[in-house]
């Protein structure tokens, strides 16, 4: 019975895929996730790639944000990590690792030998058949990234993080405005709308 359930639910997920416009684009266009297009509305909002952007892309499998952010940075650096294995990307630099590791932090400090420009972040727990607590656990993932981007951004540094509504969402958000000077709110039209997703885009590093 549970069996036919998780079939159910997997064959509705295929189907949903199959409807979904930016699915079908990104096929279309070469991209590795529908997720490619969340990054394109995003930085056509706040124009944060740059030809000489250093570029650090958090939970970056299976790719398509970095496939984004390559497009664009020509002269810049860009380095992938993710804990899963990614296949290559053209003048991307991947590393398997948990970024909240030191000897991720530590290859990530010695690729760029300086601070970075910008970093993105899709971050998102695994699932655990519980929404509140997979947006708890996400959320988390968004704060690490934050307290991350206090290390390792410039002072005009920026930061783009996905973040899901939730309890903890004001926890985050305070957090955010206590780091950055400049703190604002997107949810790109490519983002399901029943998702609780939105993302954070924070700007100049507040200093002591």
């Amino acid at each position: 019975m549970k069996k036919s359930k998780r079939v159910k639910k997997s064959n509705s997920w295929k189907i949903k895929q199959h409807r979904d416009q930016f699915f079908k684009k990104s096929r279309t266009l070469g991209y590795r996730s529908r997720a490619s297009f969340k990054l394109i509305e995003l930085n056509k909002k706040y124009k944060f790639l740059k030809k000489n952007t250093n570029l650090l892309d958090l939970g970056s499998y299976p790719g398509g944000w970095s496939q984004v952010a390559s497009q664009t940075i020509r002269s810049g650096r860009i380095m992938s990590v993710d804990m899963k294995d990614m296949e290559p990307i053209k003048n991307v630099r991947f590393f398997k690792g948990d970024i909240l590791l030191n000897d991720t932090k530590s290859a990530v400090i010695e690729y760029f030998k300086s601070s970075l420009d910008v970093i993105i972040s899709d971050m998102a727990a695994d699932t655990t058949g519980s929404k509140s607590l997979d947006s708890i656990r996400t959320n988390q993932l968004c704060a690490d990234v934050i307290n991350f981007s206090k290390e390792t951004l410039k002072p005009k540094g920026v930061l783009v993080s996905k973040i899901f509504m939730g309890e903890d969402f004001l926890q985050v958000k305070n957090l955010a405005k206590s780091t950055f000077n400049k703190v604002n709110f997107f949810k790109p039209h490519s983002s399901r709308k029943e998702s609780k997703e939105t993302y954070l885009h924070c700007e100049i590093l507040k200093t002591l």
